[in-house]
């Protein structure tokens, strides 16, 4: 008979080796059922996916529309339609764009995943400055071919479109030409209108006025500059003249360049935008320096011997038949 002595530390081995069997036979099946879970989890997660139908809109903001006569007065809007479905669609579209108009698809289908479309706006020329909210919607109303009977929320998107302000100006005169003599004073007066689409300010200013200086006029101007609304009645400058006062006689046509400037033009837009009125002045006569003296004397002369000679007419006078004779009025 054969003893088999056991070696120390092989009965603690047999054991261990024992309960990695045990462990691994309860192991394998927990990880089977968990796998099998989430396979149903995520299958139920998969049906749920498919039979909600839905779509969400996203749109960019617009580029600023300008509205100057000649310019195109549009803009695009970019949009983007996105099914997170597994199955395709068919979504509505509809639009409210206010005081400008759209135009743009009015059903798409969109597939799993993201579709674009493009909506165009348009503005009315010289649409005054401001700003004009287009809003969106989008209403699936097929899914997988089938008509969509449950109620479904309608999703939208909001967009701001600008009318960007742009300048245009008028000069007019009451009068293109005129005829003085040296050294009269006189009043021009010119009208600006302020053709754009905003209020704007606008800056006045006598173009060849050192040339007109030189010339021996006095010019000045009580106002250079004021705001004037759109499309409003024109605002009146006048320029305040002096005529030349050139020893001796003159006869010659002067040009006055009256010149007025917007200054939203210069602020914003870079280059000037201005109007000049040209008025045609016509210088004849004579000027002698001290006539105005002669004259003065003169005048003072008469009035004085003219109260004189009322002064000693005032007395009294009879005739034969005892009647008082009126005064003579006459001057002279």
């Amino acid at each position: 008979m054969t003893c088999l002595t056991p070696v120390p530390g092989e009965a603690s081995n047999m054991v261990q080796a024992e309960d990695f069997v045990m462990s691994a036979s309860i192991r394998v099946p927990l990880v089977i059922m968990a796998v099998y879970f989430l396979s149903l989890w995520s299958g139920v997660a998969a049906v749920q996916a498919q039979t909600s139908p839905d779509v969400s809109l996203t749109c960019d903001q617009p580029a600023p529309i300008e509205v100057y006569p000649g310019a195109l007065r549009s803009t695009i809007i970019y949009c983007t339609l996105t099914n997170p479905t597994t199955f395709s669609e068919k979504v509505d579209l509809t639009y409210q764009q206010g005081i400008i108009s759209v135009a743009g698809p009015g059903s798409a289908t969109v597939p799993p995943g993201d579709t674009s479309f493009q909506v165009a706006a348009r503005a009315d020329l010289r649409q005054p400055e401001g700003q004009q909210v287009v809003t969106i919607t989008a209403t699936v109303t097929q899914w997988n071919g089938a008509p969509v009977t449950a109620a479904t929320s309608p999703t939208e998107a909001k967009v701001m479109t600008v009318f960007k302000q742009f300048s245009r100006l008028r000069v007019g005169a009451e009068l293109a030409f005129i005829q003085l003599r040296p050294k009269v004073d006189y009043t021009l007066v010119f009208d600006v209108y302020n053709d754009g689409n905003a209020r704007d300010k606008f800056n006045v200013e006598i173009q060849n006025y050192d040339e007109m200086v030189d010339e021996g006029f006095q010019l000045s101007l009580p106002l250079i500059s004021q705001e004037i609304d759109s499309l409003a009645p024109p605002e009146k400058f006048r320029v305040q003249m002096r005529t030349p006062k050139n020893q001796g006689w003159t006869d010659k046509y002067f040009s006055l360049q009256f010149k007025a400037t917007s200054e939203y033009s210069v602020r914003s837009e870079g280059v000037p935008n201005y109007q000049i009125q040209v008025m045609t002045i016509y210088i004849r006569g004579v000027y002698l320096p001290g006539f105005e003296l002669v004259g003065t004397a003169m005048m003072a002369a008469l009035a004085g011997a003219a109260i004189g000679r009322k002064t000693n007419g005032n007395k009294v006078s009879v005739d034969d038949d005892g009647n008082v004779v009126p005064l003579d009025n006459r001057l002279f």
